[in-house]
């Protein structure tokens, strides 16, 4: 039986409250349907992405913030791109405190994949957005990449497929939230 929109999920997926779900805008019904609808609107995000370089700069802000995610989701959601009103109980300690630190970390010399790797991490930590937050801030971490001269990263396509790769990532995260982020920046680059 096919898994209702809106539905808790147990593989790390936040589920939606009603209000939420509510905000559908095409005639979907189950979750293999949302993701497929979800998947092909994150495609014209990542070709909006590729057609030009996004400076550190203009990265790090909470306009492009907000607008990376009204691309990848607004054919899906009437509330993409804005901050979500409900509490996931995940620690929202602000986008822009968020995006203050990943400045400084780059202005201190961090190296450009742990920056990254941090700047994605920590958007996932506030989940700043109904859904989407994991694909948001690996696109978020690819472009802040790519703008400080790295590539962007493969997470997990060259060493693992499926449920491996995401448990690994999964794993990758728990390890960042106890403040080890090596294993996130190794799976980021895997």
């Amino acid at each position: 039986m096919a898994e209702p929109v809106g539905d808790e999920r147990d593989d790390g997926q936040t589920p939606l409250d009603p209000d939420e779900s509510e905000g559908l805008l095409l005639p979907v019904t189950t979750r293999g349907a949302l993701n497929a609808v979800e998947a092909d609107n994150i495609a014209e995000a990542v070709a909006w992405l590729a057609s030009r370089r996004h400076p550190a700069d203009e990265v790090l802000s909470e306009e492009f913030v907000r607008d990376l995610h009204t691309r990848m989701l607004g054919h899906v959601w009437s509330w993409a791109g804005q901050y979500r009103r409900t509490d996931k109980n995940i620690g929202v300690v602000g986008v822009r405190q968020v995006l203050a630190d990943a400045d400084a970390w780059i202005a201190s010399g961090m190296d450009a994949d742990e920056a990254a790797v941090r700047l994605g991490h920590r958007m996932v930590v506030v989940h700043p957005f109904p859904s989407g937050n994991g694909r948001h801030s690996r696109l978020l971490s690819d472009r802040l990449a790519e703008a400080l001269g790295r590539p962007v990263f493969s997470w997990g396509a060259r060493t693992a497929a499926g449920a491996t790769a995401r448990e690994r990532y999964i794993a990758a995260l728990r390890a960042a939230d106890q403040g080890e982020i090596a294993p996130l920046v190794a799976f980021a680059r895997s």
